[in-house]
């Protein structure tokens, strides 16, 4: 696997999970009478997106091995 298609991928990865986190989430804090409280959540989720963003990226530009590539 080549390091654009491995980028290309893990962009791919990580715009799901903040869909799939950000979506529900907003959802809820808009629909629901308690759904404020989950603002609560929203620094986490965040901070957890950021963290799975460095780690898709340290992963998406390794150096592969000679002949692999």
């Amino acid at each position: 696997m080549t390091t654009r298609s491995r980028l290309v991928l893990a962009v791919t990865a990580w715009c799901l999970a903040a869909v799939a986190v950000v979506v529900p989430l907003v959802w809820l804090i808009n629909t629901r009478d308690w759904g404020v409280a989950l603002m609560l959540l929203v620094p986490f989720a965040v901070y957890g997106l950021l963290h799975l963003g460095r780690a898709l990226e340290g992963w998406a530009r390794c150096v592969l091995p000679p002949g692999e590539g």
